[in-house]
């Protein structure tokens, strides 16, 4: 039988409407599903008995099945989750004062092979459908009894890859009925697939958008990232300076420093001239290491020099304290590993 969630809201006004049932329906099995997180059609109580029993005898609804979690001495908690084909996806959970981060997965593995990612070592299986996105969320807030504040598309995979389940997603995600998070409490953070940004330029809900860049040279960030072949960084930055001017929604620059690899102050200078056209802010995040990789971060002394360098050329710039990292939760580490 077919799963219920893989309805979008559009969708269920369609079902309902073939029923013969008033268009109210929809929104009451949408709020059901997302809102009130029931598994149990018996539950849907503002519903009459032979519409849930219809839906019972036609309809399931699914669940993710938690078989790994495992807990940092700073709170931050990450989880494995198996799906309903037997594919697993990971999700993190980031405590930090006020802020209830979820860093959600859109894919099965990572098809891009970021060489200072861990989580490019899995190999792709297939992009996560929009519901199953959602899902990681709501088994998190079930799981830990926590209410989100933030949703950031920086878990496994490459969220423009598997934009239109994304979009999806994000529908259910700012829904009043779904889980009610504004869509600017949303990050979506890219290696640069251009035809991507092009196109959340052009969607009305006001997500933000990171791109991980690390590098001011196409033969370094190709070293580190070879989808720069395909998309370079001048083309990166045009598509940036265009979601700018059609969003006026600043730019966050995400730069992984790793010694001797991108960490000079020619880099610090180089970064500060390429993005002078593109407001923005940068978010300067230490290399965290993982099993298998030679990689290492930057002396204090050598990361606070970059980040002087940047701030005396007038940006905005943070340093990302890494959470989760003795269980491979931070940025970069998730791999299915250390549960």
């Amino acid at each position: 039988m077919e799963n219920i969630k893989s309805f979008t809201l559009k969708e269920l006004k369609e079902l309902v409407e073939n029923l013969n049932w008033p268009e109210y329906s929809a929104y009451q099995i949408f709020q059901w599903l997302w809102q009130k997180k029931v598994n149990d059609f018996s539950l849907m109580s503002n519903l009459s008995k032979l519409k849930r029993e219809y839906l019972k005898n036609n309809y399931i609804i699914t669940e993710l099945k938690i078989i790994g979690n495992k807990k940092a001495k700073d709170g931050t908690e990450k989880f494995l989750f198996e799906l309903y084909d037997n594919n697993k996806v990971e999700t993190v959970f980031i405590p930090e004062e006020k802020r209830k981060t979820v860093c959600v997965s859109s894919q099965i593995g990572c098809p891009l092979k970021c060489l200072f990612c861990n989580s490019g070592k899995i190999s792709f299986k297939r992009n996560l459908y929009f519901y199953e996105i959602c899902d990681q969320i709501l088994m998190i807030e079930k799981k830990l009894n926590i209410k989100p504040t933030n949703i950031v598309f920086m878990g496994i995979g490459e969220p423009l890859l598997n934009l239109e389940e994304v979009l999806k997603a994000i529908q259910v995600i700012t829904s009043p009925i779904g889980f009610g998070i504004s869509a600017r409490k949303i990050t979506i953070s890219t290696a640069g697939i251009v035809e991507g940004i092009y196109r959340l330029a052009e969607i009305k809900k006001k997500v933000k958008l990171a791109i991980s860049l690390n590098a001011t040279k196409d033969e370094i960030r190709e070293y580190l990232m070879p989808i720069n072949k395909k998309y370079p960084i001048s083309e990166i930055l045009k598509a940036c300076e265009y979601y700018w001017q059609k969003k006026r929604e600043r730019i966050t620059f995400e730069y992984v420093l790793i010694r001797d690899i991108n960490d000079s102050e020619e880099d610090a200078y180089s970064l500060s001239r390429i993005l002078k056209k593109i407001p923005c802010k940068i978010n300067l995040i230490p290399f965290n290491s993982f099993p298998s990789i030679s990689f290492q971060p930057p002396s204090l002394k050598r990361i606070e020099k970059f980040m002087k360098i940047l701030v005396e050329a007038n940006y905005t710039v943070t340093l990302r304290k890494s959470h989760g990292q003795e269980i491979l939760a931070g940025c970069g580490q998730l791999a299915y590993q250390n549960y």
